[in-house]
């Protein structure tokens, strides 16, 4: 063999074991990577191993932040109240100071959540860029700041060892030639030309992000409405510009990851998924939603995402200052807390087992390699607990966070659980079962 094919083999091999290595090979690699010229293929090594990264983060921090910062009533305050351009400018975008910006906190908050990467919206359906671009002048350089705020932020995360994401929206309310300043999401373009100068400015936008910042490892799309964004062209230029990079799906083909919104809905078999939810009621800052998501919300929702092979990006919206706020930095502290001590169960790529897709009224289950992971979100009623889903025999039963053993007896599909204590109230307590071989379903459900 030689070297890359030895090291390819090496790759399957660790794939196949469900191990998260930190030495993969590197993804900068041109080599049998698919750029503008290549036919793109989801299914190949390669794909699997650029990916693999992703499969082994499972959590995400969201940031929506932006001009729509100031008026603090969520960031779709200019279609909402029909704000004029002119008026957006003087009123909001000159106040965006970002005067207390600090992306290394940022990053330090993330990592204290047991987050794995970050996504900021580098371009929000306003149009208002956080960068230096050559393309428009309604920018971060020329209003607000009078910074570079993406490159602060590439720079921090990326120092703090996360991995950087850049959200960008294909919609772009204030450009001329976006097909009406409309309620929603528009039908049609006003001409053809009118489309064609459109793409082109908003793929030169994405090609500055692509190639000025560095490596980037995820680019997040959304609004791309109406029809004729030509993404299939633009996300072949983004391969080449950054190999290694990943795509989600809501601009087109080629791309590498599914997005839900709002709801945990599992992607395509066989490709990696998140779903992006909020931690209120609104992604970008709202002075007065203080709706918040509790911590034991946020890990039920981080529990659900595993157990069905997914990875959760979870929104913060920081204030126009850059600051995020108090009540969301409490959340994520406790939700990191948690998971400092309960973090065997991720550690390593997300499984799609049919275990966890069987509901349950006491807990969610989660597996990794031989081990399936009971999240008891409710305790059990008495000192003996039945689950019914686990096919295979059981080797042993333990808490996960003391490490104590727990009696148990199989039989059949029943595996019982005995002479159980008292479970602390209003925690999710995590019970770990290790089973011979790769954990099997007791009873195959019909699908829906």
């Amino acid at each position: 063999m030689g070297v890359f094919t030895t090291f390819i083999a090496l790759q399957v091999a660790l794939l196949g074991t469900g191990s998260c290595t930190q030495n993969q090979r590197d993804p900068e690699s041109r080599e049998g990577h698919p750029g503008k010229d290549q036919e793109i293929s989801l299914d190949t090594t390669e794909d699997s191993i650029r990916r693999e990264w992703f499969r082994c983060a499972h959590f995400g921090m969201f940031i929506h932040w932006g001009v729509y910062s100031v008026p603090a009533r969520g960031e779709w305050v200019m279609n909402r109240e029909l704000i004029p351009l002119d008026e957006y400018k003087e009123k909001y975008a000159v106040r965006f100071l970002a005067e207390n910006f600090n992306p290394a906190q940022w990053a330090d908050i993330a990592k204290k959540a047991g987050m794995k990467y970050v996504v900021l919206t580098a371009r929000h359906h306003d149009g208002f860029c956080l960068w230096d671009t050559k393309t428009d002048e309604f920018n971060a350089m020329n209003y607000g700041p009078k910074k570079d705020l993406i490159r602060l932020y590439v720079d921090a995360v990326r120092e703090a060892g996360l991995k950087v994401g850049l959200y960008y929206s294909v919609a772009d309310w204030h450009h001329p030639d976006y097909p009406g300043f409309v309620r929603n999401w528009p039908g049609g373009w006003e001409s053809e030309e009118a489309r064609l100068r459109f793409v082109e400015h908003y793929h030169s936008q994405v090609r500055e992000l692509m190639t000025n910042y560095g490596k980037i490892d995820i680019l997040w799309w959304d609004g791309s409405a109406p029809d004729g964004m030509e993404g299939e062209k633009i996300n072949k230029e983004v391969y080449d510009l950054q190999p290694g990079i990943l795509i989600n799906n809501r601009n087109d083909e080629p791309y590498d990851f599914n997005t839900s919104e709002q709801k945990v809905v599992a992607g395509v078999a066989g490709r990696p998924w998140e779903a992006c939810m909020t931690l209120n009621g609104n992604w970008g800052y709202h002075a007065t939603d203080t709706y918040f998501k509790s911590p034991r919300e946020v890990i039920k929702l981080l529990l659900s995402c595993t157990s069905k092979g997914g990875n959760l990006l979870l929104n913060v919206g920081p204030k126009p200052d850059g600051t995020i706020p108090a009540e969301s930095v409490s959340i994520l502290m406790e939700v990191g807390d948690w998971l400092r001590r309960n973090q065997e169960f991720l550690d390593g790529p997300v499984q799609r087992n049919s275990i966890g897709q069987h509901w349950n009224n006491s807990l969610i289950p989660t597996v990794l390699g031989n081990r399936v992971y009971l999240h008891f979100i409710n305790a059990p009623t008495e000192d003996v607990f039945c689950y019914a889903e686990i096919g295979n025999e059981v080797r042993s039963v333990r808490f996960l966070e003391t490490d104590v053993p727990i009696e148990f007896e199989k039989a059949g599909p029943r595996l019982f659980l005995k002479n159980l204590p008292e479970f602390e109230p209003n925690a999710i307590t995590t019970v770990v079962v290790e089973v011979e071989g790769e954990p099997h379903e007791a009873v195959k459900w019909t699908e829906d």
